[in-house]
């Protein structure tokens, strides 16, 4: 019915809504209608003896819930209540919005309860100068959402300057980060200014900071406390106003306890830190990604594609989805160019991605593991999965491959060490 026309309310009796789901697991019940019909209220109906079921229900996202016998009077009081509290949030949602520009108002269309948090706090935080954490694993947005930051804040105007730190040699952090002089070093045939005096006035977002070596941690230290630098072989004291955005998808707390990250910078970062919920903690959102990658793909193409099969989309609510957002662009991507209809369907993505679904991580019983010995090895068989269908996907590239898994080269040949995979394995014929 929801395929066919657009309702507001439905009403729904608990038994018929769980009927498939022995396990009653009541958010994946939930999901198909949310799917079809992003803006429906669901009213779960009940018997007094269900009332802690139909109550759950409501906890996994449900409106509300309607006991039995049904009562008119208490049918139209609940759907007053909801249309009540649907127009006091669409009024704050409006004021909301107003802080927004108009290009944001996209990115910030969420149903997750997690992200909803992560865009409040941006909200708060964006007009300040404090220095801003972003913490997630790879894929999760963070790029993006410093972006986001940098865009409403005081400083929109001036320069955005993005630092991988992760992608720059040990020998060249500091250089890049806060210039060299002529003669610093074999190479430096003449000054060069850093991302730190580049950014003057702006904000300077350093991904993946946790990979700086521990000199650049001293200058970056130094910077945060009085905003003062010298270049690489330079004496000069150089100053500076800029607004540092960091994001890491490393536990700093744990490298600062086993003394790889120093605790003095850790606190500067940490001024107001936010966490970014992987995806897989936010697949309510799975459809509306869908949606705005394939609205960007059909931008660029004669194809018209804007539906995804059915068993597309139960496929990918049970991914794990370790290379979160960035690896779902790129699954649509490339489903997207071998597709031939005007739905992505699943001869459109690799036979391994539906195989997942039945095919759990096994784990040996008769090995004595702790929980966490046993979670390590789940971690390490996903990974060695990912990596192996991503440079499959990639004919063995490892530049393409470190980008799709968005993180950098030397992360993915340190992987691929770790888990014994050859790149020629992977090469065409």
């Amino acid at each position: 019915m929801l395929s066919k026309k657009h309702f507001d309310l439905v009403f729904i009796e608990l038994d018929i809504l769980t009927a498939s789901l022995p396990d009653e697991n009541y958010k994946e019940a939930l999901q198909p209608y949310w799917q079809k019909s992003p803006t429906i209220e669901i009213i779960v109906m009940a018997a007094h003896s269900h009332i802690r079921k139909a109550v759950r229900a409501v906890k996994a996202g449900a409106s509300d819930y309607l006991p039995y016998p049904i009562d008119t009077e208490e049918v139209k009081h609940i759907a007053d209540s909801i249309n009540e509290s649907i127009i006091k949030q669409s009024e704050l949602s409006y004021l909301r919005d107003q802080f927004w520009r108009i290009d944001s108002l996209e990115l910030i269309q969420t149903k997750s309860p997690a992200m909803k948090n992560v865009f409040d706090k941006i909200r708060s935080v964006s007009p300040t100068k404090s220095t801003v954490l972003l913490a997630g694993d790879t894929g999760t947005g963070k790029s993006v959402l410093a972006k986001l930051i940098h865009q409403h804040s005081n400083r929109r105007d001036a320069q955005f300057i993005s630092v991988h730190c992760g992608a720059i040699p040990d020998t060249l952090v500091e250089s890049e980060m806060f210039g060299h002089e002529k003669g610093a070093f074999t190479g430096a045939i003449k000054r060069k200014l850093g991302k730190f005096e580049i950014a003057r006035g702006g904000t300077i977002f350093l991904d993946e900071i946790g990979t700086i070596t521990p000199s650049a941690q001293i200058k970056l230290l130094q910077v945060l406390q009085d905003g003062t630098f010298q270049r690489v072989g330079g004496e000069e004291i150089l100053k500076t106003d800029v607004r540092v955005i960091a994001a890491t998808n490393a536990d700093l707390k744990k490298m600062c306890a086993e003394g790889q990250f120093r605790k003095d910078l850790y606190y500067r970062l940490n001024v107001f830190p936010i966490e970014i919920p992987a995806l897989k903690e936010r697949l309510e959102d799975l459809p509306l990604f869908i949606e705005i990658f394939l609205r960007n793909l059909n931008n660029f193409s004669l194809k018209k594609i804007h539906s995804t099969h059915p068993q597309v989309l139960e496929a990918f609510r049970r991914y794990a989805w370790p290379g979160n957002i960035r690896e779902l662009e790129n699954l649509i991507e490339r489903a997207y160019i071998l597709e031939t209809s005007a739905e992505l369907t699943p001869e459109s993505f690799p036979g391994e991605f539906f195989e997942s679904e039945s095919t759990p991580v096994f784990i040996p019983s008769s090995e004595t593991l702790t929980l966490n010995q046993a979670r390590q090895r789940g971690v390490e068989e996903i990974e060695r999965n990912y990596l192996k269908d991503v440079l499959a996907r990639h004919n063995g590239k490892i530049g393409e491959s470190a980008k799709a898994a968005g993180i950098s080269t030397r992360q993915l040949n340190k992987l691929m060490n770790k888990y014994g995979i050859r790149k020629e394995e992977f090469k065409s014929v």
